[in-house]
């Protein structure tokens, strides 16, 4: 994983856009440069054509997901992914180039050789993120411990982390019952740095379940550090591997004076800045989607447009938000709060719909406007669950040490849930975003919230 801007980036998933966009450059320059008779005179004469169709890839291919890892989706999805690039880049593509000025050469073979080489890279690319990473490429990992901790740490690697080659588990000294499979225990017969020097490890993960005087050999894990050797405890893990600070390990000194939190004034006046552009140009955007979305909830069911409800939002204060209305109008009719549930029976025809698409959110852009919310932040609760979930769920009250959004890390991380357990996992996503937020980040949720809306991933 590379950190930029606080974020955790799969360094896989980085090399895999760099090189791509490399390439998309050399082959666009190298169409171009036939018609404008040398490599040379590509930039100037059709610069602004060759970075527009850059920042088309980045976008495109970052909002679709097709860069993410393979332990987060299957094949088909994945070629589902690239079909969904294809379908924008190729006419994209046709476009910017056929605007190309005059005496750049044919048109059309520019066009056409640039739509190809888009078309093979991107195939491609759905094909890599699912073959296995060369040796040289993985991260060999030494797991110190080999409890129930040790266990979670393999399954999390196992899963989301296709380039994690894990060699082993060192049980640690006051660990007396093994969560892990015994011929994966490694006999220490050296000392750790040694152990580490001669089986090549990159990375110890200290994920001891028992953590009384003496569990850690801090020495001998400073010495590994000194050499090279990464060396993550168990939060710090979850919270670069996952996305999310897991609360069932979590300790508070480890909140209190670990690095995050950064809640500055020039933070919030840039996030500010930022959401106030962004809902104007969406609201502008999506009004005629409204617009069809108003006459569809009128034609169906007798009732109001929008649905009011009061919401939890920055330091608890309540706000009222607007939503389309997704349900009959008497979906709570003894006035008791119910948890919304996937294929919930109260959800009308249209409301299936808007849901699955994120339309009915769209009315709370005019929260943003006014300050309530912001684009990304924690999801605003209502006041009868945040009661019920404080009391149940250590550090809940956290997530309202910032503005609740529109869409946020938990929306894009975690399918639609409807109980205190799903809300304690979304709350693991929530609290990393409230601890490393910053406007890169809010851009990476947006990318993904692109394509939630498109595969409908998470709807309920």
């Amino acid at each position: 994983m590379i950190r930029i801007f606080n974020h955790y980036v799969p360094r896989a998933a980085l090399r895999a856009l760099v090189f791509d966009l490399g390439l998309v450059l050399v082959l666009v320059m190298l169409a171009v440069s036939i018609g404008t008779g040398g490599i040379s005179q590509v930039m100037p004469v059709a610069g602004t054509h060759v970075v527009s169709f850059a920042a088309c890839l980045i976008l495109v291919g970052s909002a679709s997901g097709l860069y993410e890892s393979s332990g987060r989706g299957s094949a088909s999805r994945s070629m589902v992914r690239a079909a969904i690039v294809l379908l924008v880049l190729l006419p994209v593509a046709y476009l910017i180039f056929g605007l190309l000025p005059a005496g750049t050469g044919d048109h059309g073979t520019v066009q056409l050789s640039v739509m190809a080489g888009v078309a093979a890279l991107v195939v491609r690319r759905a094909y890599l993120s699912h073959a296995s990473a060369a040796a040289s490429a993985r991260t060999r990992i030494l797991i110190f411990g080999a409890g129930n901790a040790a266990r979670d740490v393999s399954e999390t690697l196992r899963k989301n982390d296709p380039n994690a080659d894990i060699v082993g588990f060192v049980p640690g000294p006051n660990e007396k019952e093994a969560a892990v499979p015994a011929h994966r225990i490694l006999a220490l017969d050296d000392t750790l740095p040694a152990t580490a020097l001669r089986l090549g490890v990159d990375e110890i993960v200290v994920a001891l379940t028992e953590r009384r005087s003496g569990s850690m050999p801090l020495r001998q894990l400073l010495d590994c550090k000194a050499s090279g050797t990464k060396v993550h405890d168990l939060n710090t893990h979850f919270e670069k591997t996952l996305g999310q600070i897991r609360i069932d390990y979590l300790n508070a000194s480890w909140l209190i004076f670990g690095d995050g939190f950064n809640q500055g004034a020039w933070r919030s006046g840039v996030k500010r800045v930022f959401d106030l552009f962004c809902a104007t140009l969406l609201l502008v955007l999506a009004t005629p989607i409204m617009l069809v979305t108003t006459v569809l909830i009128k034609l169906e069911s007798p009732g109001p447009v929008l649905y009011r409800q009061e919401r939890t939002g920055l330091n608890g204060r309540g706000f009222s938000i607007a939503k389309f209305r997704s349900m009959r109008n008497d979906a709570e009719r003894d006035g008791k709060p119910v948890w919304a549930a996937a294929n919930d029976a109260r959800v009308t025809k249209v409301g299936a719909v808007i849901r699955r698409l994120r339309i009915d959110e769209l009315p709370q852009l005019f929260n943003v406007l006014v300050g309530d919310m912001s684009l990304v932040g924690p999801r605003p609760e209502r006041p009868y669950f945040v009661e019920q979930l404080t009391q149940e769920i250590p550090f809940y009250a956290l997530r309202h040490s910032v503005k609740p959004g529109v869409t946020g890390w938990a929306q894009v991380r975690y399918p639609y849930g409807a109980t205190v357990e799903d809300s304690q996992e979304k709350l693991q996503y929530d609290l990393y975003y409230v601890k490393n937020h910053t406007l890169f980040l809010d851009l990476v949720v947006l990318m993904e919230t692109v394509s939630v809306v498109l595969t409908g991933r998470g709807a309920r």
